[in-house]
């Protein structure tokens, strides 16, 4: 058994079965449905009622993680008596990172004589879930507390994301995208393609014409990157917000054109960047060589 232990968010949009299996601790993200509040317990059926939900109307808020449930969530942790490696989504993309850095430092002045490294991963959603498994996965095999962090840090940066969505008003919601241009993609039937840089942000960096335009874009992509590496072996998450038919089709394509590539898996996207995105989001993530948006 480890002497440490690898703890992350219920926005590494791992599935809960795996959580459990590998006894990964994970701290909640809070949301209401129509003003009812919920915790993103991580299981497969709660996403699928949730995306459900959200085709017939259904309105989703979510919050950010406040200091104290930091604290008392890394408290708990290190009541152990083991060093922890916590690892959350993109700094960039949540004022939640603060309050856990500011929980973080309270808790090593109650408990000095262990470690909690907090990492800012540049990562979201599966990208996080992906780099934790990597992690987990080192850390199963007996490698040390801070073999695992190096890995970690040396490889965030290449874990690549590739997002599309299917409709332009969640990205107005959340402020990146215009009212106007909310309004004209959807009547050019527009469907950006999204990417996550070494910032760890969420840009737009494609709007491709039509569904099936920006699925190609987004094979594409992911050809591109494996074109640069020894593909063997290299693992996949795709993570969709009930299109599993489209996550389907782009398995396929990506095993199609490397037969030699590892697991690629398929579960549905958290509820927590579901909500800014809605359904119909597609993502796909993996290690490369370095992020670009090709």
């Amino acid at each position: 058994m480890s002497d440490y232990i690898i703890a992350t968010s219920s926005t590494a949009d791992l599935t809960r079965d795996y959580l459990d299996a590998h006894s990964i601790p994970f701290i909640r993200y809070s949301f209401t449905v129509n003003d009812l509040p919920r915790e993103d317990d991580c299981r497969e059926e709660s996403r699928a009622a949730i995306y459900a939900g959200m085709r017939r109307g259904d309105v989703l808020k979510t919050s950010m993680i406040n200091e104290y449930s930091y604290y008392d969530f890394f408290r708990g942790l290190l009541e152990q008596r083991k060093d922890v490696i916590f690892l959350d989504m993109s700094e960039k993309m949540s004022v939640s990172f603060e309050n856990a850095r500011r929980a973080a430092e309270t808790v090593r002045q109650e408990y000095p004589e262990q470690k909690l490294y907090l990492m800012d991963t540049r990562c979201i959603s599966g990208g996080l879930g992906l780099l934790v498994k990597m992690m987990v996965r080192r850390m199963e095999a007996g490698e040390s507390f801070e073999q695992v962090v190096a890995w970690g840090e040396e490889n965030k940066l290449k874990m690549a994301h590739r997002f599309t969505v299917d409709d332009l008003n969640y990205l107005k919601r959340g402020g990146r995208v215009s009212n106007a241009s909310a309004l004209v993609g959807s009547l050019l039937n527009i469907k950006p393609v999204l990417y996550v840089p070494d910032a760890g942000t969420l840009d737009v960096v494609k709007k491709a014409r039509g569904r099936k335009a920006a699925l190609k874009s987004i094979v594409d992509g992911v050809l591109h990157d494996l074109s640069e590496i020894d593909p063997t072996g290299t693992e996949f998450l795709i993570l969709h917000a009930d299109c599993l038919s489209d996550a389907e089709h782009v398995r396929d394509e990506i095993r199609e054109a490397y037969p030699q590539v590892g697991e690629i898996a398929i579960s549905s996207l958290g509820v927590v960047i579901g909500a800014h995105c809605g359904p119909g989001l597609l993502t796909v993530f993996y290690l490369c060589a370095g992020r670009r948006p090709e």
